[in-house]
């Protein structure tokens, strides 16, 4: 959602949410597939989140709460560079906090604590906010350290350590829950407006908690960590398409027994609240439910891991006895097994298929064309962590004879001569057997490497592109109502 235009640094929940709402809507457009909403963490990634359940105060909508009387217009001049350009979280967290901090004061000083929404929001989300209040506020007084440096009481959760430190802390926390009572107020009045359009809302899951987050914090024992709360294994995964050397994510792993004993509760009250956000949701590295690729946490790079077994399906059963059942995506790219592939359907969750990856040449990948895909899965042309459509043809193309049979193979199976190859690849994803066909906006604008979300193995300048304003117009909307009326694609009525 930063991604989206706006005045303040990034996208928000309010009106550039909804002007994107219209335009989908317009297009003929039924689901908005959205990266992860939580507080975002280290290197601004939206998957390394400082909370499993908050809301992020960057897409809070200062414009609405002027519209509530909690903040004067004057309060939402900022200046120029905020409005374009890729998004400064930093600047764009002073600008944003300050204001939020005004708006606080002035619902304090009208009463709204005392109001009966409030207090039921509260008292609704208090197993997991009173714990993300207290460390929003303990991390601040500690200047940005991680909870594993505030000594040893606080770092344990101590609850006499915690009771001490409540008095002084209190305005701050009042604040935290403010923010996230802003932030909850303000995303069903969006997800109204979406129902209203027809549009449907589609989540992401990351499979684990970063470590500096309120969840490892105040659940220190459903994770492998050691006395001094640092973790003894960590996630990653082995080399692969990606990088050379694995993707070392650095997450403490879950202990699953313990979670096991425990009915898999933090776990299903983590997708109870997602979907009172989202109507269908993403888990991300579903592999991971299988099994999950354990790094010793001395180790520079995820070479040296091993596997080890995932909950399997005792997890899923358990959440759908107590949720009902749940509308979720399989994230299921990478070492596909055939353990993973029964998981999957036996539960019957649709897959994911990225067109990007259906190229390689020779008749051993006949069976990643797109003519083959079953209908229950989801088509993608590309991901958050793809180059754009653009900037993947443009490698091909530039990688010469190296890469001279798949790029021959997507011009023949797309009957591309390799202009509008963004049109051509949508038009493949839409024509396919797939129940549901996604894009990202960059693919749909046609736009380079320059203007991709995510290089993984990469620290910096990720997570920080915007939609410049004014480039969904009237014009692309109707040509892409076009694309999806002619493979039956419109939203149906519900």
């Amino acid at each position: 959602m930063t991604s989206l235009p706006g005045p303040h640094g990034g996208g928000d929940l309010g009106s550039p949410a909804r002007a994107f709402v219209d335009f989908l809507a317009a297009a003929g457009q039924s689901w908005w597939q959205i990266l992860p909403v939580g507080p975002p963490g280290p290197g601004d990634s939206p998957y390394s989140s400082s909370s499993s359940f908050a809301g992020s105060r960057l897409l809070i909508s200062l414009a609405s709460l002027a519209e509530e009387g909690l903040l004067d217009r004057a309060d939402l001049d900022a200046p120029p560079e905020l409005a374009g350009g890729r998004v400064d979280y930093a600047a764009a967290r002073a600008f944003r906090t300050e204001r939020l901090r005004r708006a606080f004061e002035r619902f304090e000083v009208r009463g709204g604590p005392a109001s009966g929404d409030y207090r039921s929001f509260c008292r609704q989300h208090a197993s997991w906010l009173e714990d993300w209040a207290l460390y929003a506020a303990l991390r601040e007084e500690h200047e940005g350290a991680p909870w594993w440096r505030w000594g040893p009481r606080l770092r344990a959760h101590d609850p006499r350590a915690i009771a001490d430190v409540r008095p002084r802390l209190d305005r701050e926390l009042r604040f935290e829950r403010f923010l996230q009572y802003a932030f909850e107020r303000q995303w069903q009045a969006l997800r109204t407006y979406c129902r209203s359009k027809g549009v449907w809302l589609m989540g992401d899951v990351p499979i684990f908690a970063a470590l500096d987050s309120s969840d490892v914090w105040a659940h220190q024992e459903l994770y492998h960590l050691d006395p001094e709360g640092r973790p003894t294994v960590v996630a990653g995964v082995p080399p692969d398409y990606f990088s050379a050397t694995g993707q070392l994510w650095g997450n403490p792993l879950y202990r699953w027994d313990v979670m096991r004993a425990r009915g898999y509760d933090w776990w299903i009250a983590r997708l109870r609240r997602t979907f009172e956000r989202f109507d269908a949701v993403r888990l991300d590295h579903f592999i991971g439910f299988v099994r999950f690729w354990a790094v010793p946490a001395r180790h520079p790079t995820a070479e040296r891991g091993r596997w080890r077994n995932g909950p399997g399906s005792a997890f899923f059963e358990a959440a759908f006895a107590r949720l009902g059942r749940l509308e979720l995506v399989a994230e299921d790219l990478g070492s596909l097994t055939p353990e993973v592939e029964a998981l999957r359907d036996g539960l019957g969750l649709p897959g994911m298929k990225v067109l990007q990856f259906c190229f390689a040449p020779g008749p051993e990948a006949e069976r990643l064309r797109p003519h083959n895909f079953p209908r229950r899965c989801v088509v993608y042309t590309g991901t958050h962590d793809n180059d754009t459509t653009a900037g993947w043809f443009a490698e091909l193309v530039a990688a010469g004879e190296a890469r001279r049979a798949e790029r021959e193979l997507v011009q023949r199976y797309l009957w591309s001569d390799g202009c509008d190859v963004h049109w051509h690849l949508m038009r493949q994803a839409w024509m396919s057997p797939a129940n549901l066909a996604v894009a990202p906006v960059q693919d749909l604008l046609g736009l380079g490497s320059e203007h991709r979300m995510n290089r993984p193995g990469t620290a910096a300048g990720n997570w920080s592109w915007r939609l410049q304003a004014g480039l969904l117009d009237e014009p692309l909307a109707a040509r892409l109502h076009e694309l999806t009326s002619t493979y039956g694609r419109l939203p149906q009525r519900r």
